[in-house]
């Protein structure tokens, strides 16, 4: 059996600290080889020009020009997968989302750390994910939004929210395509608000919207609204392998909520699996971050909504204190975020 070649790649960033950072990480990662390294767009293009690397990891703020208006002539002049990586991702509000539909095949934060590692420790499969992504989507990742495929029934997408949710979903939602993955959502409010709050949604989105049945197959292109009320929603794996079904289950409330986020996230948890993406929204006090910690342990991406977008910062801090957050981004960044982690899924678990 021939021997894989590792995926070259070439850094830019305008610190020389962070690119000795980033070379450090990446060269205890096998699966990658750093070729070459640039602190400005111009030594990178001379770079990209003789080395002709597999990716490229390229800072969204560097001197003279930009990591997006970098980006944007890369795209044009020669397309590639770009990773594109942030110190603040709070303070590039809308960046994220822009760089995605720009043709950046990934995203990744310095700040990103699990149990203490280095910030970069995760790098290299952002690398490997950016490039599986090109390889199955040649035409470039500008019209991502528009023209992705539906996803495999085996991911799975679970949202939590309250104060401010019905704003804040309402911008996660607009991103999604017809095609989205299907959806589970719990957002706290009177059981006489949720038909019309589903019914506007419905609307004003591309993906059909309805309130969640008992019984419902999960289906790609559906969002499923919980009901407000005297049951929470679960989600129960169905009779074939990879098929997820609504269950109503009359309960206690719990964290003071019926429906409760953490109910839903739980058994996204048992049946989803890393097959599904949990997401926790704006809100007061905690419900959802228990559970949002067992989606994460049991293997799910999960996101929080950061402070300076949320309303109420009070879900996703008590989430992301309890290390539930895989990841925290601005409102405008999550709806692309979640496609980009489903598709990312659906290319890892379906070869």
């Amino acid at each position: 059996m021939s021997e894989v070649k590792p995926l070259t790649v070439v850094v830019v960033d305008d610190s020389l600290t962070t690119r000795a950072l980033i070379a450090a990480a990446l060269r205890r990662d096998p699966r990658v080889k750093i070729v070459g390294t640039a602190g400005t767009p111009f030594e990178a293009r001379d770079l990209i020009v003789r080395l002709n690397p597999d990716v490229l990891t390229l800072d969204f703020e560097m001197p003279s020009m930009n990591g997006l208006q970098f980006l944007e002539k890369i795209m044009r002049l020669r397309p590639m997968p770009v990773v594109m990586v942030s110190g603040h991702l709070s303070s590039h509000r809308g960046l994220i989302e822009q760089s995605l539909r720009m043709g950046a095949a990934e995203w990744y934060s310095k700040t990103t750390t699990v149990n203490g590692e280095d910030p970069f420790t995760g790098l290299g499969d952002a690398i490997v994910r950016a490039v599986a992504v090109k390889r199955q989507d040649p035409v470039s990742l500008s019209t991502a939004s528009a023209n992705r495929t539906v996803p495999k029934i085996g991911t799975v997408v679970g949202i939590g929210a309250s104060t401010g949710g019905v704003e804040a979903l309402t911008d996660v939602l607009g991103h999604f395509p017809v095609a989205c993955p299907p959806t589970v959502i719990v957002q706290h409010m009177p059981r006489q608000f949720s038909e019309s709050f589903a019914r506007r949604l419905d609307q004003i989105v591309k993906p059909e919207v309805r309130l969640a049945e008992e019984g419902d197959m999960l289906k790609p292109g559906t969002v499923y609204v919980a009901s407000g009320g005297e049951r929470h929603l679960r989600v129960r794996c169905g009779a074939r392998s990879g098929e997820y079904v609504c269950q109503m289950v009359a309960a206690p409330p719990v964290n003071g909520h019926r429906p409760s986020v953490d109910e839903l996230f739980y058994s996204l948890a048992t049946t989803g699996g890393k097959n599904a993406v949990g997401v926790i929204l704006t809100g007061m006090e905690c419900d959802g971050a228990q559970g949002l910690l067992a989606m994460r342990h049991a293997g799910a991406s999960t996101i929080g909504q950061d402070r300076a977008s949320s309303v109420i910062y009070g879900m996703p801090r008590a989430a992301y204190e309890l290390g539930a957050v895989e990841t925290q981004l601005p409102l405008s960044a999550i709806g692309p975020a979640i496609l980009n982690l489903c598709e990312r899924r659906s290319l890892e678990t379906y070869p």
